[in-house]
């Protein structure tokens, strides 16, 4: 073995055993400064330095809790004094208010029960017939017609409403006539042409309210729910079409689509515990008082 081998083996060996204890030394350091941490024990926070406190929903980062935008929830008010029509051109109805609260004129037309080719009509009076209020269970206000010939429960949309009970046609014994009051009570065409973009806005604004809502619902249910909800979402748009399909000028117009859709954001909301209440009419504020002309007449 050369001069210069033996040299370069005893260099490393008296390297080696000079790190060893400096290796060693510098472990122990680092346990010394690492505290033990147990399992579910809260961390340690040397004096003089702050713990961050926990994120809190909305937070940038956070996700947000699921909600769905506000929309505008008529009242009663939206179809007092006016006169309405299945499906925009038949039959007629009024909501009025009465000494004891709100009632309804209501005429139908229909087909007579023994051959229903033959046109038939049948009015509920000349007096408007007391309407006894359901609440909200669905988000809109909820009535009923107190008609024994034909009791009908209607909920109040804007500037319209849907009769959701009975589910066939009534006959009425004593006219021998068949009417069939369901459906969605409108405006006649010709009243409203003059809106169609108005109701093309309104109808989107509650087509991204329904969407948000069920996506709101889906968050916050089961894997069970979430099958149901999604199938509920399905079949929204072909209940619309069916209820919508006979609606005057509804190609043109989409008044009917409109309310419908208006009606099942209301519905959403409802069941998320959001509110559907209709917000009050702003009181005007008073006129200040014109200022006095000032007299011109010299005194004495």
């Amino acid at each position: 073995m050369s001069r210069s081998t033996r040299l370069a083996g005893i260099l490393a060996s008296l390297s080696s055993a000079a790190l060893a204890p400096a290796a060693v030394a510098s472990m122990i350091a680092c346990a010394q400064a690492q505290p033990l941490q147990l399992p579910g024990a809260q961390p340690f926070n040397p004096p003089g330095t702050q713990q961050a406190a926990p994120a809190q929903p909305g937070m940038p980062g956070q996700p947000r809790p699921p909600s769905m935008p506000a929309i505008k929830v008529a009242g009663e008010e939206a179809i007092l004094g006016k006169v309405l029509h299945r499906n925009g051109n038949h039959g007629e109805a009024t909501f009025s208010k009465t000494t004891s609260g709100y009632g309804m004129k209501l005429n139908l037309d229909g087909f007579q029960s023994a051959n229903l080719v033959e046109p038939c009509s049948v009015s509920f009076g000349d007096e408007p017939v007391p309407v006894t209020a359901l609440g909200r269970q669905s988000g809109v206000p909820r009535y009923r017609l107190e008609a024994p010939i034909c009791p009908v429960v209607f909920e109040v949309l804007d500037g319209a409403f849907l009769v959701v009970e009975p589910n066939q046609p009534c006959i009425v014994e004593a006219a021998q006539c068949r009417i069939d009051p369901r459906g969605l009570w409108g405006p006649d065409a010709r009243s409203v042409a003059s809106q169609a973009k108005q109701i093309e806005s309104a109808r989107g604004a509650a087509e991204r309210a329904v969407r948000e809502g069920y996506k709101a619902l889906t968050a916050r249910s089961d894997a069970v729910e979430q099958r149901s909800i999604a199938r509920e979402q399905a079949g929204f748009s072909a209940e619309r079409e069916t209820i919508c399909r006979d609606f005057q000028r509804e190609g043109q117009l989409g008044f009917c689509a409109a309310r419908i859709t208006e009606a099942r954001a209301a519905h959403l909301r409802a069941r998320l515990g959001l509110n559907t209440e209709p917000k009050p009419a702003a009181k005007p504020k008073p006129r200040a008082a014109a200022p006095k002309p000032l007299s011109l007449t010299p005194t004495q």
